[in-house]
């Protein structure tokens, strides 16, 4: 059965209500100030572009280092 509510009930619902739409609204906008932050940060590091060596330019690369490791060891057999 339908009860009425008591003036001062119905005025802390409605206070409540109010509160909580407030509450509701300033909670929104932050979560669409963190989503902007986020998707500006996420946009940014986004996996760059890889650029790619030819095999040409690996195979060089590959020589260069075995060179200077072999100037390292050629320097620590010097050195015993």
């Amino acid at each position: 059965m339908f009860r009425p509510m008591k003036k001062s009930s119905l005025k802390q619902f409605v206070f409540l209500r109010h509160s909580l739409t407030a509450e509701k609204s300033k909670l929104e906008g932050r979560l669409h100030a963190i989503n902007q932050a986020l998707s500006g940060t996420l946009k940014a590091s986004a996996a760059p572009v890889k650029k790619k060596f030819s095999a040409a330019a690996r195979a060089r690369i590959a020589a260069a280092q075995r060179a200077r490791w072999a100037k390292i060891k050629a320097a620590k057999k010097q050195a015993k």
